[in-house]
């Protein structure tokens, strides 16, 4: 049973995604502008190539996951559509999509607003601890490196320095074998 167990892990932890496979990433929007700062310094020190076309990422750096992180991406990349007409089990007929006319019509009240959020929780940040980044896995959507580097403040400078702390962080994992000079 114990040989089992180690064969899953084993297993789970090859297909899983590995930072070193990681070359490009997309940097979405943080608070604060961090995610401006994160990108001057991921370029500047030739860590990955940041692009602006979520499409070409094999990762992308966030400060919050959960539901309004999957709709972000849902949004970036969308599924795939559906090619095939589904089929009614019961007829095995294609179903009959409901026409315009069949819709119920608004109320056309004056407090009702044209861009509701069917959640609006998913936009909120309330609650979201500030510091953490994630690097997530475009394809997999699995965080497969994450660092708790809190800004002191959002100077400029302060979010320069975390920046800076986050990018050597990542440098450091991507290659454990070898030292930085003078440490």
């Amino acid at each position: 049973m114990k040989r089992l167990w180690l064969l899953l892990c084993a297993s789970a932890m090859v297909s899983a995604a590995d930072l070193s496979t990681v070359h490009s990433v997309y940097v979405l929007p943080m608070a604060r502008g961090l995610d401006q700062f994160l990108a001057n310094r991921l370029t500047n020190q030739h860590i990955f190539q940041v692009v602006t076309d979520f499409k070409m990422a094999d990762a992308v750096f966030t400060d919050r996951i959960g539901d309004s992180f999957q709709t972000q991406l849902d949004n970036l990349a969308p599924p795939p559509a559906p090619t095939a007409p589904t089929l009614d089990a019961a007829k095995d007929t294609p179903k009959k999509e409901p026409r315009k006319e069949d819709t119920p019509k608004a109320s056309g009240s004056i407090t009702d607003t044209v861009n509701k959020l069917s959640n609006p929780a998913l936009n909120s940040s309330l609650g979201r601890v500030r510091g953490t980044i994630f690097l997530v896995d475009t394809k997999g959507r699995q965080v497969i490196w994450s660092v708790y580097e809190p800004p002191k403040s959002s100077s400029g400078n302060d979010l320069d320095r975390t920046a800076s702390d986050v990018v050597n962080r990542l440098k450091r994992d991507l290659n454990p074998g070898k030292k930085e000079p003078g440490r």
